[in-house]
């Protein structure tokens, strides 16, 4: 027997003793969904762009015991600094981002930025870098992803500005909405 013939029948013989396999079809490798990404309790969500913007990016929402840690990072953004918020609407359809509705304050303070009283859904401020990539991460006390919670980020928005937050009245004078992604479990 040459080689190809040898390599046809070793083919041949793993391929019929996987078919005699006592395992049900659906515990097959090809059938196996893969692992999940994140932690079980962890939102991820996909920050697109608005208001013509080119912006893309990922926020991961983790609860922990001191509260929600939350993780954002985007690319293809306007070096500088800009305005990161919780917006109490989990819409992000408008063009212009203006579907997510206004900050999300479910304790009714005043707007600020960390670490002073602020609106709960008030992250400050993201510095992108000359390379359009910008870090923010921050920790969220009494805030969670449970729904049934007072202080809850789902069926929200996360939204990134063009401009920083100034920590001014009414939201910051954060300029336009040019990312969003709703926060779903």
């Amino acid at each position: 027997m040459n080689k190809t013939q040898l390599r046809c029948v070793s083919i041949l013989t793993l391929a019929l003793a996987g078919c005699a396999s006592d395992k049900p079809p659906a515990e097959t490798a090809v059938d196996k969904q893969p692992a999940p990404l994140v932690p079980a309790g962890t939102a991820m969500v996909t920050i697109e762009a608005r208001s013509e913007s080119k912006l893309s990016g990922t926020a991961r929402f983790e609860p922990t015991a001191d509260g929600l840690r939350v993780v954002v990072h985007i690319v293809d953004a306007a070096p500088g600094e800009h305005g990161v918020h919780i917006h109490e609407v989990g819409d992000c359809s408008a063009a212009d981002g203006s579907s997510a509705g206004a900050h999300y304050n479910p304790e009714g303070h005043d707007h600020g930025r960390p670490p002073d009283v602020r609106h709960i859904g008030d992250f400050g401020n993201m510095i992108v870098n000359d390379d359009g990539a910008g870090d923010l991460e921050i920790l969220v006390p009494g805030a969670s992803l449970d729904p049934t919670a007072p202080g809850s980020f789902l069926g929200r928005s996360i939204v990134v500005h063009a401009q920083p937050d100034d920590g001014s009245q009414p939201s910051g004078n954060s300029g336009a909405r040019i990312g969003c992604g709703v926060i779903e479990s």
